[in-house]
């Protein structure tokens, strides 16, 4: 796949839901009161193939990026009877199928294939710049993503044409993934809100922990040079707020345990306008509950949820059962939003939620 010249692209539309699909399912599923059933946690009907290619980002000094691409594909075996999954055929019985974009930990330790299985194709997107503090990533990754969509779209990779859905696009992560996801959502950086912020935190009350500020407001140190780093084309504005980083052809977003309340504010969040649910865990160090709660009140777009896992802390997506959950979740809100399957709705509903007792509808008040 040659270089792409990536722009951003203000969105002002409102996201509709896909006419119902096609996709097929071994089993529908009903409403149940059955506390052990999270039927989407499940492998879903489809053979999953994989595909890695390695892209470079001509409009930013051949910036590289590895992709990863799971997708519903042909069972087939080799000549020594292995079933074959690298660069594997695709299924093209109901393709095409949405895409659904991801970043490296959160679709390597969680995901995996799981959601190709169900009928979506996942890329995992892997660049330079780790979230070990807040740095140029806040940035830089959600225009990773937007230049992989922008190639799939104008040049999918061989094998795959015709097999990925590039205008019904999902977002989804968790931790750094997850600010990125809001980032995609939307959501515009308020740098007054968030200057303010780390001046002030040290003095808050109660106490903000130091650890917690290290992290967050790590980039606040260099903010002229993350200025001239992310340029005026985003920077620039009548209103205080950076541009939207974002494409008209994402329809619905899933940040679980993310950060980035503060580097958006109220008016930046209150200008994210996809349909967002949130996952969270009760017990998050430092101020991040209050963060969480925080995005939840302003959020702007109207369908907005949020679901707390009770009982485990930030770490929580290495638990089975706490990962299970997560991977139901995906599958139940982006089918809803991106295959219209509008039967999926109750499986991130508060009516589902309701039924477990280590699940809170919104943020979780205690006992």
């Amino acid at each position: 796949m040659p270089p792409a010249t990536h722009t951003i692209q203000p969105n002002t539309t409102t996201p509709t839901i896909r006419p119902q699909s096609t996709i097929i399912v071994t089993e529908e599923p009903k409403p149940t009161t059955d506390p052990a059933l999270f039927p989407f946690s499940e492998r879903g009907p489809y053979w999953t193939g994989r595909k890695v290619i390695t892209l470079f980002d001509a409009s930013r000094d051949g910036r590289e990026i590895t992709l990863t691409i799971w997708y519903p594909a042909v069972k087939q075996a080799d000549g020594e009877g292995k079933f074959i999954t690298l660069d594997a055929t695709p299924d093209m019985s109901n393709a095409p199928y949405p895409l659904i974009l991801t970043g490296f930990d959160t679709g390597t330790y969680l995901y995996k294939s799981h959601l190709a299985s169900h009928g979506f194709v996942m890329a995992i997107v892997s660049s330079s710049g780790l979230f070990e503090s807040w740095d140029y990533g806040v940035i830089d990754k959600p225009l990773d993503m937007l230049f992989v969509l922008d190639q799939i779209a104008t040049n999918p990779p061989d094998g795959l044409e015709a097999v990925i859905d590039s205008d019904h696009v999902g977002v989804t992560g968790y931790s750094g993934d997850g600010l990125v996801s809001l980032m995609l959502s939307g959501a515009r950086i308020d740098p007054d809100y968030y200057l303010t912020y780390c001046d002030n935190a040290p003095t808050m009350q109660p106490p903000v922990s130091g650890g917690y500020l290290t992290i967050v407001c790590s980039l606040a140190q260099k903010w002229d040079e993350f200025t001239i780093h992310v340029g005026e084309d985003v920077t620039a504005s009548p209103d205080g707020l950076w541009q939207p980083v974002t494409d008209e052809r994402i329809a619905a977003v899933m940040p679980m345990a993310a950060d980035g309340a503060w580097l958006f504010g109220e008016r930046g969040l209150e200008a994210a306008n996809r349909p967002v649910l949130l996952i969270h865990a009760s017990e998050e160090g430092g101020f991040q509950p209050i963060e969480a709660e925080f995005i939840l009140e302003n959020y702007g777009f109207s369908k907005r949820s949020m679901i707390s896992i009770i009982g485990y802390t930030h770490s929580m997506v290495y638990s089975p059962d706490p990962a299970m959950r997560m991977k139901h979740f995906a599958v139940a809100f982006f089918g809803y939003h991106l295959q219209g399957r509008e039967d999926f709705a109750y499986y991130f509903s508060e009516d589902f939620v309701a039924q477990f007792d280590d699940l809170a509808w919104g943020v979780y008040q205690g006992e």
